[in-house]
């Protein structure tokens, strides 16, 4: 199972870390060690005094696929849910300002947090689905599908070019603006078109 991850896919969030808009997907691999399953605590990593969340949509890939059609992408998938794409910030910024790979502030152990998997069905359109993380109660970030600079049948294309597609892998395809730092005690809750269906505890 991997963990494919989209970066810089919703303007305003590129926008707020300073980051130039992409032309083509930005992908990061996550290893499965960095999943985070529900129900299940996030403990706040020793190394960082900035952990951040980042909440977007997670789909699931449902059958292997390479060099996939964006016109046939959509079978590729049937359920989707809300993750969390923890982020050491302090580390991140580090990392770039040598020039070097930032894998250690992003793919850590239960760094992607992951919600209940529901099923697509026809009154959900992949390409406009709206989604909420709350912390603590408070509304930190609001986002939708069809403000996506890169749409989720285009990434799954775009990534089967250079990584052969299995059943179980989950990509997680970015993030909109109002990324922020969490603390220990704190509480994430993301809703899906109104819906809750993740819960994270930061312990």
């Amino acid at each position: 199972m991997k963990i494919i991850c989209i970066g810089r896919n919703y303007a305003a969030h590129a926008k707020e870390l300073r980051n130039d808009l992409p032309t083509e997907p930005v992908i990061f691999m996550k290893p499965k060690s960095a999943l985070l399953l529900p129900g299940k605590p996030a403990y706040y990593p020793e190394f960082t005094k900035d952990l951040q969340y980042e909440c977007e949509l997670v789909i699931k890939i449902s059958k292997n696929g390479k060099f996939i059609q964006e016109k046939f992408a959509h079978k590729y998938y049937s359920e989707i849910t809300l993750g969390i794409d923890f982020t050491a910030r302090d580390v991140q910024r580090e990392q770039q300002k040598k020039g070097l790979p930032w894998e250690i502030a992003k793919a850590f152990d239960g760094s992607a947090a992951a919600g209940t998997f529901v099923t697509l069905d026809e009154s959900m359109d992949i390409n406009n689905l709206g989604f909420e993380l709350k912390l603590n109660g408070a509304t930190v970030q609001k986002g939708d599908t069809r403000d996506m600079i890169f749409n989720v049948n285009n990434i799954i294309s775009y990534v089967s070019k250079f990584f052969t597609l299995n059943t179980g892998d989950l990509i997680y395809t970015g993030t909109p603006e109002g990324v922020g730092p969490v603390a220990i005690n704190d509480t994430l809750e993301g809703y899906l078109q109104g819906n809750k269906i993740m819960e994270v505890k930061i312990q």
